[in-house]
């Protein structure tokens, strides 16, 4: 079969045409911009890819075109397609008919820590000869890809704690079907199908991480979201478990609408929880009982939330905990999650997708906890639908009261940065001049500095840029502690 990918350059459709192709399908797509790090990925597969959306794409004559949600009417492409009357499908219908059929699919859900959690997920069975399928929003560095089919299991010595774990657990069933972890996006599918994405997914595993308001182009609020949630939730089989964040009350709001699965919880004492926490890692514990501890070099109390989940999915799976913690012990992390892109002159440089006021920050005090006094530099891209249209800003200014110096760049913002930011007083700079931005950034660090660049985009390079002008000279001899 022939797919054409319309918008294959969003990391959901571009993991989607690596699967398709390894399936053995003919894959071609388009995007508005064919940029890295999506487009090397799909090159090096054999992906032919085109730039825009020029109708005469129409000539490849693909068996179906695969609609991502970033096509809306009025794009000449799609608009040619629907007046030949050439089939199409949304890139979630697709994934559900075609791959996720006959597999034991683990969905990871929530507003934040979905790549992570699926990326640890599907680790952790790797590590334990599962050899699963996944399908994830960003670059798993123990993988090198975001995505790809079930593989052949490995020995069979690794998976006896399998059937004996389904013994004793009522929720550690053989696997039936390989298993397939999914990043279950609660964004629409498609401008001709405005569910959740996730409403296409037959989850078998469950993790509802947590629920927040955000996508403000599409939801008006997080009552909306909750609804869609409690849909998803509603096609759960009694067979089947959610693994919870105890402590969300809207995930408890979902969860009391209507629940037909059973459901553990972590985050609680009576539940999965952590312990005996340091910079090198902290204690599992079930019910109160230890289960071993992961030893790590990931920081902060959401990634410990994010394995305790990880965990708890995978017993479900049949792996033991003491196998998954293990695992964990090896596990690289996500590119673009506090991914570090260079050292120069003693001054580290990260690279973080964090865009949501919780979500930043719960980065820098990961962070701060790690390196205690020396100074942190967050530069932040506001550049999702919802920060754009200004619905968090009034939250910004203390998601980043743990950095001592905080660069904004304001570009294309609907509302004043620097009236939301006048709460931290001088240790804040906004500007819309990108150069300048760059320019400060590099004259004000010094050895020993940590400068976090916060965007869910490209944000125009930065992070080379900054690295080459720091590897210029002398950094800046700005005098100063913590602000």
């Amino acid at each position: 079969m022939h797919l054409h990918i319309l918008g294959i350059c969003g990391t959901f459709m571009g993991g989607l045409a690596l699967i398709a192709r390894a399936a053995g399908h003919r894959v071609t797509g388009c995007d508005a911009n064919v940029y890295p790090p999506m487009s090397d990925q799909l090159a090096a597969s054999g992906i032919e890819l085109i730039n825009g959306w020029n109708v005469d794409q129409i000539a490849l004559q693909p068996d179906v075109f695969v609609i991502g949600n970033v096509v809306t009417r009025g794009n000449p492409l799609m608009e040619e397609i629907l007046e030949r009357g050439f089939p199409y499908i949304s890139g979630p219908q697709w994934l559900s008919e075609n791959v996720l059929a006959g597999k034991w699919v683990i969905a990871v859900a929530g507003t934040h820590g979905k790549t992570t959690v699926s990326a640890m997920l599907a680790w952790i069975l790797e590590e334990s000869g599962l050899a699963p399928g996944f399908l994830i929003g960003g670059i798993a560095n123990n993988f090198g890809v975001s995505a790809r089919l079930p593989g052949p299991r490995s020995s069979a010595g690794k998976l006896k704690s399998i059937s004996g774990l389904a013994k004793r657990d009522h929720h550690g069933e053989t696997l039936r079907g390989s298993p397939f972890v999914v990043e279950a996006d609660e964004y629409d599918t498609a401008f001709f199908d405005k569910r959740s994405k996730f409403l296409h997914y037959p989850a078998r595993t469950t993790v509802l991480n947590n629920l927040e308001f955000d996508h403000a182009d599409i939801f008006p609020d997080l009552a909306a979201i909750e609804t869609q949630f409690h849909h998803f939730v509603r096609t759960l089989p009694a067979s089947g478990l959610i693994v919870a964040n105890g402590t969300d009350a809207a995930v408890a709001r979902v969860l009391e609408r209507g629940c037909y699965t059973p459901v553990e919880r972590f985050g609680v004492a009576d539940g999965w929880s952590a312990g005996g926490q340091n910079a090198g890692g902290f204690e599992v514990r079930l019910g109160g009982e230890p289960q071993g501890r992961v030893v790590w070099t990931l920081t902060g109390a959401h990634n410990r939330a994010n394995a305790l989940a990880a965990i708890a999915a995978a017993r479900h799976c049949g792996v033991a905990p003491a196998q998954a913690i293990a695992a964990l012990g090896a596990f690289e992390g996500v590119r673009r999650r506090m991914e570090v892109r260079g050292i120069v002159n003693g001054i580290a440089v990260y690279d973080d997708f964090a865009h949501h006021p919780t979500a930043i920050a719960a980065t820098l005090e990961g962070l701060r906890s790690k390196v205690n006094g020396e100074r942190i530099l967050a530069v932040l891209e506001p550049r999702s639908n919802t920060m754009k249209l200004g619905m968090m800003k009034d939250r910004l200014a203390a998601s980043l009261v743990c950095a001592d110096r905080v660069y904004c760049y304001s570009a294309g913002l609907k509302w004043d940065a620097a009236t939301a930011l006048a709460p931290l007083g001088a240790r804040a700079v906004v500007t819309d001049d990108f150069e300048k931005l760059v320019g400060t950034v590099a004259s004000e660090s010094r050895p020993g500095d940590h400068v976090v660049i916060m965007s869910n985009g490209g944000f125009g390079g930065i992070h080379e840029k900054l690295l080459a002008l720091l590897a210029q000279g002398k950094p800046g001899e700005r005098e100063g502690g913590r602000a």
